[in-house]
């Protein structure tokens, strides 16, 4: 979908492509597969794949999705978090100090 316009409300095509063209300008939240951002989004961006935010896009919001890339130019203002639903994160375990046999101790 390629958004030519101006739109306030929350946009949700989670299983499609979305496309704030130059002229677009995007008062609310958008949910897709991919989206691309040339023109002016103040809301947040989920993307189930990626977000892009184009040299002339400029975003005022979150932005969470697995990939992220913003073009040299770009504006944006806000938090990124590229954690993804399906991915889990690895838990971090305690592990015994282990002391080196050659090495001689200070007490």
């Amino acid at each position: 979908m390629l958004i030519q316009g101006r739109v306030e409300g929350r946009i949700d095509l989670k299983k499609n492509n979305i496309t704030v063209g130059k002229s677009g300008r995007i008062k609310g939240d958008i949910y897709g597969k991919v989206i691309s951002i040339e023109g002016e989004v103040r809301g947040n961006l989920v993307g189930e794949e990626r977000i892009v935010l184009r040299q002339s896009g400029k975003v005022r919001g979150d932005m969470r999705a697995p990939r992220i890339n913003l073009e040299e130019g770009a504006k944006f203002k806000g938090n990124v978090a590229t954690d993804s639903k399906d991915e889990k994160q690895p838990t971090l375990k305690e592990v015994p100090l282990v002391r080196d046999r050659n090495v001689p101790s200070n007490s």
